[in-house]
């Protein structure tokens, strides 16, 4: 039998796997009302995949990896600005 942290792991996994098959539809689709839709199914799923990170995290199924320190993250604004 499933426990909870294995069932709320398993739905936060499938959450992040839809949100990049996500962004590859929205990019090569012609039609705008598909890309809409695409769109907004995105975004619905944004919001749920925080909702169940929030769940997770509180409950402690979920540990983040540490913060970036500011030299770290101001370097990868540096590479992803200057085109590396």
């Amino acid at each position: 039998m499933l426990q909870d942290k294995d069932m709320v792991n398993d739905y936060l996994a499938g959450l992040n796997a839809s949100l990049k098959g996500y962004a590859g539809y929205i990019s090569e689709t012609n039609n705008p009302e598909l890309r809409q839709a695409l769109i907004q199914l995105r975004n619905q799923d944004e919001n749920r995949q925080r909702t169940v990170y929030d769940l997770a995290l509180q409950k402690g199924y979920y540990q983040p990896a540490a913060p970036a320190s500011q030299e770290v993250v101001q370097q990868v604004k540096t590479q992803l600005t200057s085109g590396q």
